[in-house]
């Protein structure tokens, strides 16, 4: 098991790290569950924070006019993030691609 599993659950106790804050890129590593992303960059790519294994994140883009995600890297469906909204992605090992949820 991963032992960075729990810094991904949806239920975490005070132990685990805070949100971090990085910035867009064409390929971003979110190291949590949550994290705030900044600038205005296109994502193609996002390293899966676990080995293996099916992995929800959230994105909160801070930006006014934050870049979109692109299709041309392991992200299988986009949607154009606003500022300050909460994009949740699931991570497919087995195709080794990102989904965004509606």
């Amino acid at each position: 098991m991963d032992a960075l599993f729990q810094n991904l659950s949806t239920v975490q106790s005070n132990l685990q790290p805070k949100p971090a804050t990085i910035a867009a890129a064409a390929t971003i590593t979110p190291t949590g569950f949550l994290t705030f992303i900044t600038g205005t960059t296109q994502i193609a790519n996002i390293t899966p924070p676990i080995d293996g294994g099916v992995c929800m994140i959230a994105l909160v883009f801070t930006n006014a006019n934050p870049g979109a995600f692109l299709d041309s890297g392991n992200i299988e469906s986009t949607r154009d993030p606003a500022q300050n909204a909460l994009i949740l992605l699931v991570y497919n090992p087995v195709n080794s691609q990102w989904y965004v949820l509606p």
